[in-house]
């Protein structure tokens, strides 16, 4: 029987923005070809250009956001053809994280205002530094020990902001319903937990967002849930532009129930209004990185090929099997019931037996590992494929 086995290709890797070279240079040439078109590419490597409307092909195995936000891909697409999306969560986590405690000291020490006033002075009047001693009277501030950060969302980042808070003499409130074992592991002992958001929002001099954009955080912070805040409160948001009203957050500003809104998502509505501090979607934008959301989710991708290994997709559950045998098919397919018989059955009946398997699930997808003693045909693959349920069979044996 003719074995499935077939003399290595090169993966065609598509790559949508600039992705930073120590990443791409993880590619070997005589495996992966990077290309900036294609129009059935094996890989789709991006960072934040919208995928949405994308026609996918048949070849692709695989999207790596080099990045943590995945909301510019279509997710629930691509899982329906069996394709994991794979991001970089905790690769930008120092940048952003830096990036949050200056937006503090702007928003403590009026940073942005003052800079206008400097910009806009006559250099060539006599009287300058009057005028500069007189100016700055309006945009004294106050320092950060002893007052209160909220941070809602918990994760890397958040973890990250919590412990720099804490550095920096403040106090510090976490809400986070979701967090991970791991998560709750890494954050500091000092962090006083929250029951809810709007605890957070009562307690907090400022409080930061860390969470991804979802249906369930879409206007997160909306005009019911400002009303919570402390009057004059500060309101950070380095997370996603849509988990924050920007309507309600103006309408706090000019009511001063809300001293000052820094951003790193300079919307339309939000563009030069007063206390709005925008940034240019300035997170992740510092060189170590870029090398590390691409570093991360290459490495992820190429893992993926050649063994078949889950980590950190979006829309399939980790799953890892140390290989025991050449023969390796990786298995994506629906969490629907009898799936592990089926697939077991239809190898069975072609004489081929399982050396090793392992499935996990998660919500409504599963994905299963199965290694075993002999080549696989590529008819067998067809039957497999056939099976309902079964969303895509990849076979790796070894030497791929």
């Amino acid at each position: 029987m003719a074995s499935a086995s077939k003399p290595a290709k090169k993966f065609e890797v598509l790559v949508l923005n600039p992705i930073a070279q120590l990443g791409l240079q993880r590619l070997p040439a005589e495996r992966y070809e990077v290309v900036k078109e294609s129009r059935s590419p094996d890989v789709i490597l991006v960072r934040s250009q919208d995928m949405h409307g994308m026609k996918f092909g048949a070849a692709l195995k695989a999207v790596g956001r080099a990045g943590a936000g995945v909301n510019n891909i279509p997710v629930a697409e691509l899982s329906k053809l069996g394709v994991p999306v794979f991001n970089a969560p905790g690769a930008n986590a120092n940048a952003v994280k830096e990036l949050v405690v200056a937006g503090l000291l702007i928003a403590a020490r009026n940073l942005a205002p003052a800079l206008e006033f400097v910009r806009h002075l006559d250099a060539k009047e006599k009287d300058l530094e009057k005028k500069v001693e007189a100016g700055k009277k309006a945009y004294a501030g106050f320092e950060l020990p002893g007052h209160t950060l909220g941070v809602i969302g918990l994760g890397k980042i958040g973890s990250l902001v919590a412990d720099a808070a804490i550095r920096l003499g403040m106090h510090v409130l976490g809400y986070d319903p979701e967090i991970t074992v791991d998560a709750a592991w890494s954050l500091p002992a000092q962090v006083r937990k929250a029951n809810s958001i709007e605890e957070v929002l009562k307690a907090s001099d400022f409080v930061t967002l860390h969470v991804p954009l979802s249906d369930k955080t879409r206007n997160l912070l909306s005009a019911k849930s400002l009303k919570h805040m402390q009057r004059g409160a500060v309101l950070l948001n380095f997370s996603r532009d849509g988990v924050v009203e920007d309507a309600a957050v103006l309408k706090a500003i000019e009511a001063k129930q809300l001293r000052c809104y820094v951003t790193d998502f300079p919307t339309a509505g939000l563009a030069g209004k007063a206390g709005v501090v925008a940034l240019p979607h300035l997170g992740a934008s510092t060189r170590e990185a870029e090398d590390n959301c691409a570093i991360m989710v290459v490495d992820q991708v190429t893992e993926y090929l050649a063994h078949g290994s889950m980590v950190n997709a979006v829309n399939f559950p980790d799953t890892q099997m140390p290989r025991e045998s050449p023969y390796r098919l990786a298995i994506a397919n629906a969490n629907v019931p009898n799936m592990l018989a089926r697939i077991s059955q239809a190898m069975g009946d072609r004489g081929i037996n399982i050396h090793n398997m392992l499935n996990k699930s998660r919500r409504e997808m599963a994905y299963t590992l199965v290694d075993v003693d002999s080549p696989v045909p590529e008819a067998a693959l067809e039957e497999l494929r056939a099976i309902s349920g079964v969303l895509a069979v990849r076979y790796l044996p070894a030497e791929a």
